[in-house]
């Protein structure tokens, strides 16, 4: 990814906060999702945003898990 996207990304008023993209086929996120889910990466399910079309990955897809 190139930094053409960064000022794209949403972030807290004055924080830096960290962001896990997951990049894959539909799949391959919903596994990501759930495996950072049991680790307590993330302690909702909803915290990630919906799975959908990468822009920069032609048949792949996406999702973003901001902390």
């Amino acid at each position: 990814m190139t930094s053409d996207f960064n000022p794209l990304l949403p972030t807290q008023q004055g924080d830096s906060c960290l962001q896990i993209w997951i990049v894959g086929s539909r799949d391959q996120g919903i596994h990501a999702m759930n495996e950072l889910y049991v680790k307590k990466v993330a302690t909702d399910r909803a915290q990630f945003t919906p799975i959908i079309p990468a822009l920069f990955s032609e048949g792949k897809f996406m999702s973003v898990l901001t902390r």
